[in-house]
């Protein structure tokens, strides 16, 4: 009689499938790499074919390893689909895990909590403030349940197989100055000392392509991951930088912000696995959400409230 192939075993393969070293996926499930290589080895003999084979210091997955790979995502997916369906009847979803950028998380996760709270209260959220690459990768790998993504004009994300995708909506991008700076457009910026996101990333790439419209390459002397330190650095009058309007929320550092031509914007949009999609966690998660941007975006359209706009 057949041995049945083991669930668990199946996860760390689609696992090194997705994070590509033995090491990666045991960090990921905090394991041991040995561990780890022992599981895939038993999974071997379950299947009775070789699926892994030496690849310098690493190893790939074989022929045989893909297709396996490939039938564990699936396995994977009709369990958790399974998992949502008989949780249906429980008064208490499963608990949430929220991959969140950083202007999100400061914008619209506090009011987010405070209507969970009322519609389904005692529902476990948990999140972390990760950059969206890092966390549409992680939400297809399991690692998160929902991401709270963007996208720049021209820098559209990668569609993920097996990820869906909701939109929650627009945030306008400004130049932001100091109150008392001399600049009063794009073009008066040419000069400026710049503070911009690492390089690699969607969004230093679109901030540097507005500047070389305007006809100038940005002097970058300041480069950080951290929105926050990039206001404060702006707030200061040490640079100027491009700002989506939610990283403004609630900061009380005075800045002055500046329309671009063209008036651009950043897509905010939400993405689960659609095996997932329909849980009711995360169905609640997406409509607070969608309520907390909605709300966002009231307080950032009232005059009073942005008073260094212009």
């Amino acid at each position: 009689m057949s041995v049945g192939w083991s669930i668990h075993r199946l996860q760390l393969l689609h696992e090194l499938q997705m994070r590509g070293t033995i090491t990666a996926v045991a960090t990921a499930l905090s394991y041991s790499p040995s561990t780890v290589s022992h599981q895939l080895t038993q999974l071997e003999r379950e299947v009775g074919a070789p699926l892994l084979q030496p690849d310098g210091r690493r190893v790939r997955l074989t022929a045989a390893g893909e297709t396996v790979a490939a039938h564990a995502a699936r396995v994977l997916s009709l369990e958790e689909q399974t998992r949502d369906e008989l949780d249906v009847d429980n008064p208490m979803p499963a608990p949430v895990r929220i991959a969140a950028l950083q202007t999100s998380a400061r914008a619209l996760l506090p009011r987010m909590l405070d209507m969970l709270v009322v519609s389904h209260p005692g529902l476990r959220v948990e999140v972390w403030v990760i950059p969206p690459e890092e966390g549409l990768f992680e939400v297809e790998a399991r690692g998160f349940d929902l991401v709270i993504a963007e996208q720049y004009p021209g820098h559209t994300r990668e569609h993920r197989p097996g990820l869906d995708r909701v939109s929650l909506g627009r945030d306008p991008i400004r130049l932001a100055v100091s109150p008392d700076s001399p600049i009063y457009s794009l073009e008066d910026a040419r000069g400026a000392a710049w503070t911009m996101e690492p390089r690699g990333t969607a969004v230093r790439s679109w901030c540097v392509q507005q500047c070389r419209g305007a006809g100038f390459e940005p002097d970058v002397r300041y480069s950080s991951a951290d929105l926050l330190a990039q206001v404060r650095l702006i707030s200061s009058g040490h640079a100027v930088g491009l700002l989506p309007e939610q990283l403004l929320a609630g900061d009380e550092s005075p800045v002055r912000l500046i329309d671009l031509p063209g008036s651009p914007t950043r897509e905010i949009f939400t993405a689960a696995r659609e095996a997932s999609a329909e849980s009711k966690g995360v169905i609640a998660v997406r409509e607070a959400l969608q309520h907390a941007f909605h709300d966002a975006t009231a307080v950032f359209e009232d005059p009073h409230a942005m008073p260094h706009v212009e």
